[in-house]
């Protein structure tokens, strides 16, 4: 028998413990049918103002993906979003292949998406290769960030960090700081813009910016779930947040 509440499709999605902003958005974007079930990698809400400390959080978040997921799937999902942005796992595109076969594995097969699939996907279909990025990082995260779009084939023309000091503080930057920092690196000489961080509340923000730049603005989380939809076969369109989920 299919899940009463889910019957079209069960989404489970796995998040850092210090994330409050993916799981309420990901929930407005459910279409019909479709259920959401969260499973928790824990971290803790260390500082980010250094490379060390940075990377001591990079480092935490791959060391409890795997145990999150394998709590995930008791709940029998029929697909597993790993809801972290790109730079959280990146080394490369080789790299990126084995990690998301193992995610794969531990999952017992069922298909996973991580950011750095979902982002190409949705600028592929925008035909957009020079773009500016927000982040929700002080420079050493930006670096980062950064490699990943430009060893994916993308010209990052504009990098702006919003400076978050923590895991747990990136959910605290408000939306007229975020437009702000559309308006900041927007201009005639990029095809897009892209948000990275997934506890970063940037979905609304997006949707609107998009009528005033005219022009693809993709948050982190609408681009996961859009993603997953897509990839599991749900074509339906969800209007309010965004060209991504309405039009592709």
């Amino acid at each position: 028998m299919t899940d009463s509440l889910g019957p079209r499709l069960k989404v489970g999605v796995v998040l850092p413990s210090t994330n409050t902003s993916a799981q309420p958005e990901m929930e407005a974007l459910r279409p019909f049918e479709v259920t959401n079930h969260t499973s928790r990698m824990l971290i803790g809400d260390d500082s980010m103002e250094d490379e060390p400390g940075f990377d001591h959080v990079m480092h935490s978040i791959r060391r409890s993906t795997h145990p999150a997921i394998t709590s995930l799937i008791t709940c029998n999902p029929d697909c597993v979003i790993i809801g972290v942005s790109p730079e959280s796992y990146w080394e490369g595109a080789e790299a990126h292949a084995r990690v998301l076969d193992s995610m794969k594995s531990v999952a017992g097969g069922l298909p996973v998406t991580m950011s750095p699939d979902a982002i190409r996907a949705a600028l592929d279909s925008y035909g957009a290769r020079r773009i500016a990025v927000i982040t929700p990082y002080l420079p050493v995260g930006d670096d980062s960030v950064s490699r990943f779009f430009t060893d994916s084939g993308y010209e990052v023309v504009r990098i702006r960090g919003l400076g978050s000091q923590s895991p747990a503080k990136i959910s605290h930057v408000s939306e007229a700081r975020l437009r702000e920092a559309v308006k900041g690196i927007d201009g005639t000489d990029i095809e897009a813009i892209v948000q990275v961080g997934t506890n970063v509340a940037m979905m609304r923000v997006a949707a609107v910016a998009e009528a005033w730049t005219d022009k693809p603005v993709i948050s982190n989380n609408a681009v996961l779930y859009w993603h997953a939809l897509r990839q599991n076969g749900i074509t339906d369109r969800v209007h309010g947040y965004g060209s991504l989920l309405a039009e592709h």
